[in-house]
């Protein structure tokens, strides 16, 4: 049974570079309290302070909050990407991310190459991975350009190679930076299917979005983050009010 469970968690970043731009930023940080000194008397930015929730299976989660309150920061936490410096974090289940899809590919390998190693670092068999890749060539549409070097792909190439192994595998928790939708109109069509059953399919999902209709359309809890702190947790309609 999936489930994520965060306890006092916080997460800090150094600020390393002083010109006028980062004094600004850090100006602007410590009038919110985020800036601070660490046990190594470096300068800081909290960037998510002391964050205590819990999220269980079958729910559909929405991060909203200004640009900096600390909403990608929190998923990149939640995918392994950043560690926490202080608090406890559990997480029960496959964990699948739509943040990036294109990190961690290869560029001087073939898109073919490419989806086995990605399909063996999540534990699947060399000959899973050589099936898979035969589906996500059929989806994306990429024919014998599957077997070419990634680098000599278009943006859009590179937009539907990357769509079709991210969604490939349903996780049990889905996370997602905006909602991922790329590419010509005909691919679109079928991108918006595959997500949408996606995201049904999921046990749990956590949304980082600015797009109300998609959390009307798609969520069940909005979590508000302001300054790396959760300041509104409840159902849709509480958090952002009746639809107009």
């Amino acid at each position: 049974m999936a489930r994520i469970e965060a306890a006092d968690l916080s997460v800090e970043f150094p600020l390393y570079h002083h010109n006028a731009r980062s004094l600004k930023k850090r100006i602007l940080a410590s009038a919110s309290g985020r800036l601070k000194s660490d046990e190594e008397n470096r300068v800081v930015v909290a960037a998510l302070r002391e964050l205590n929730l819990t999220i269980g299976q079958g729910e559909r989660v929405a991060l909203v909050g200004p640009n900096g309150a600390g909403k990608s920061t929190l998923l990149r936490v939640l995918a392994g990407i950043y560690e926490p410096v202080a608090g406890r974090l559990l997480i029960e289940g496959q964990i699948g991310s739509l943040i990036d899809p294109a990190a961690g590919m290869d560029s001087l390998l073939t898109g073919r190459e490419n989806i086995i190693l990605r399909c063996l670092y999540r534990g699947l068999t060399e000959k899973q991975g050589i099936a898979l890749a035969e589906s996500i060539s059929e989806f994306s549409g990429l024919g014998e350009f599957l077997d070419v070097p990634i680098r000599g792909y278009s943006a859009g190439m590179n937009i539907r190679l990357a769509f079709a192994l991210a969604t490939a595998m349903t996780p049990d928790i889905l996370l997602m930076d905006e909602w991922f939708l790329a590419g010509d109109a005909d691919f679109m069509l079928r991108a918006e299917a595959r997500l949408a059953q996606l995201v049904t399919d999921a046990e749990i999902l956590v949304l980082a979005t600015h797009d109300m209709n998609i959390i009307r359309k798609w969520c069940t809890r909005v979590i508000r983050l302001s300054g790396g702190r959760i300041v509104e947790d409840g159902s849709v309609e509480k958090v952002l009010g009746p639809p107009e």
